[in-house]
């Protein structure tokens, strides 16, 4: 039985593109974009496409389930389902992980809402005299600039938390999410007509064969695939527990892996002939978005400013849809866990977070000579732990616990497959093929095998 108070969403269109919010945003233009260019373009990914279909959309399925049967948030489902056994622990390392991302997600998306804010002013529009690398390095660089837009974003993301599940969380995705497809359709479709339009396209879908003899691919891939599918932070549990049970979960799944995807997809097409044209290195890291893109923009001639104005809301506005659904995993943990009301949950909770996050934004300038793991400063160091630790291992749990923690007739009636082959396989999936994957990929990140990752 849901909790008692426990908002639903008003329809499956509202479900599915809140779902698509969690998923699509800054990992799949940003994140995406600099994690594939580093990692060898079209080889990369093969085995990122991989990921997503063997483990990615099994997990996808594995949380709406949870989340659904429960009816609670990421902790208290596993508390429901499995009473008095360490289950659980996923749901904590879910909300953990929340906390952790949304820290530096929030330094980024400030970093976004800075663009959109000079393309809206016009400074933007035209190349400013440290060019648009100087422009970028300058900002993150300031002491005090980031850190101030790190928090006006963290202040529209309690926003919309704080109004509830209805109004504002999924009002506000039925009206971004299409937006943001729109758009990035027509900037892949420019961005074809640039001078490196082919060699961009050939390093996004022509694989060097030789690249997948380096282990790294492999651990970089899992990472995206669950920082970019929202899997292992209990995002789509708790967006799960607020679905009625009419609803049907294999396509509501196979739709947010599919798009989740999709956008990925094009938002490769988006930026990698750009990288070429204008002669940037495709492995540039996570500055790769805010040095190419303005190039393009002011390549347009005539127009340009309004493509760039457009790209950086959506962009932003495209985080703001992650942001929140990171937001609410712990938000919806701690209203249950101390009976606190929505709006205290969220003040508390969003402050917090804001202040875990100062170092990420402060990372890039006073404290750019702190390392936390290897070279990796304190925003790529959070990044890491997240997304190579707790986010695989989370999913890890999540996966034992739906294949091997639920009988297996419940299991496939709990999630709509009922006794058929695609259900078969589903489970077999969840029982061998993701836990072994997962678990041998997440010790090469932590360095049991000899892989060569830093």
């Amino acid at each position: 039985m849901p909790e008692q108070g426990r908002e639903q969403w008003t329809s499956r269109l509202g479900f599915i593109l809140a779902a698509m919010g969690s998923a699509v945003g800054l990992g799949n233009v940003w994140r995406f974009s600099y994690v594939t260019g580093e990692n060898g373009g079209a080889a990369f990914l093969l085995i990122y496409l991989i990921c997503i279909l063997l483990i990615g959309i099994p997990i996808i399925m594995a949380e709406f389930t949870i989340g659904r049967k429960a009816q609670s948030d990421a902790v208290g489902s596993f508390e429901k389902l499995a009473p008095g056994k360490p289950w659980k622990v996923a749901g904590i390392m879910g909300v953990a992980a929340a906390f952790m991302i949304l820290s530096f997600y929030g330094v980024i998306a400030g970093w976004i809402s800075y663009y959109f804010v000079n393309y809206l002013t016009g400074n933007l529009w035209t190349m400013p005299a440290e060019g648009y690398d100087g422009f970028f390095v300058n900002f993150i660089t300031n002491t005090w600039h980031p850190l101030i837009w790190q928090f006006i974003f963290m202040v529209l993301t309690i926003g919309i938390v704080f109004v509830g599940v209805k109004k504002g969380i999924e009002r506000a995705n039925k009206i971004l999410m299409p937006l943001l497809g729109i758009l990035l359709i027509v900037l892949s479709i420019y961005s074809l007509t640039l001078g490196g339009a082919s060699e961009g396209l050939a390093f996004l879908f022509t694989p060097d064969w030789s690249a997948l003899a380096d282990p790294k691919i492999y651990i970089a891939a899992l990472g995206q695939a669950f920082f970019s599918l929202s899997l292992g932070m209990g995002a789509l549990i708790t967006y799960g527990g607020y679905l009625s049970q009419k609803e049907n979960l294999p396509g509501a799944a196979y739709s947010v892996a599919g798009l989740d995807t999709l956008f990925a997809i094009i938002s490769g097409i988006m930026i990698f002939p750009a990288v070429f044209a204008f002669g940037i290195a495709p492995d540039s890291g996570p500055g790769l978005v805010f040095m190419i893109m303005p190039d393009v923009f002011d390549s347009i001639g005539f127009g340009g400013g309004i493509f760039g104005l457009a790209f950086f809301f959506l962009l932003a506005a495209a985080a703001l849809t992650s942001a929140v659904s990171l937001l609410e995993v712990a938000v919806a943990y701690f209203i249950r866990k101390f009976s606190w009301t929505r709006q205290k949950g969220v003040l508390i909770i969003g402050g917090i977070i804001f202040l875990i996050g100062i170092p990420s934004s402060l990372g890039q300038g006073v404290l750019s000579n702190i390392s936390i793991i290897g070279d990796r400063d304190i925003l790529d160091s959070f990044d890491f732990i997240a997304s190579n630790i707790f986010l695989p291992l989370g999913g890890l749990i999540i996966a034992l616990f739906m294949g091997w923690g639920w009988k297996k007739a419940d299991a496939l009636r709990d999630s709509d497959y009922g006794d058929s082959a695609i259900g078969q396989l589903w489970l077999f999936l969840l029982r061998y093929l993701a836990p072994i994957a997962i678990f041998l990929i997440f010790l090469s990140s932590i360095g049991f095998f000899s892989t060569g990752v830093e």
